[in-house]
C-alpha cells in the first residue's frame, strides 16, 4: 500500500492521527485532555497549512488558504478554550 505523495495529505493524515487519538482520550476518561488534542491537531493543521507549499497541500486544502487556516485555528482555539472554561461536574 502506498502512502500519501504530497506533503499536505502526509501532514493530513497525521492530523487525523491524532485527532482520533483525542478521541480515544474522550471515550477512555480523560475528555479535557482529548479535547484538547483535537483542538491541538487543529491548530497544527492551521500552522501546517500556512507553511506547505500549494504545489503540495493535497487534501490539507479545502478552500482558500486564509479560509483555512481561520477555520482551523478558529475551531482548534474554540475546542481548548471549551476544555478549560467547563466547570466540573459534581458528583464525577
Amino acid at each position: 500500500m502506498k502512502g500519501p505523495r504530497s506533503r499536505g495529505s502526509q501532514i493530513y493524515l497525521v492530523q487525523l492521527l491524532v485527532v482520533l487519538v483525542g478521541l480515544g482520550m474522550v471515550v477512555a476518561g480523560p475528555w479535557r485532555g482529548g479535547v484538547a488534542v483535537v483542538g491541538s491537531a487543529f491548530i497544527l493543521g492551521a500552522v501546517s497549512r500556512s507553511v506547505v507549499p500549494v504545489s503540495h497541500t493535497g487534501m490539507l486544502r479545502v478552500r482558500g488558504k486564509f479560509f483555512d487556516m481561520l477555520w482551523m485555528t478558529l475551531l482548534g482555539v474554540a475546542l481548548i478554550v471549551l476544555a478549560l472554561v467547563i466547570p466540573d461536574q459534581p458528583g464525577r
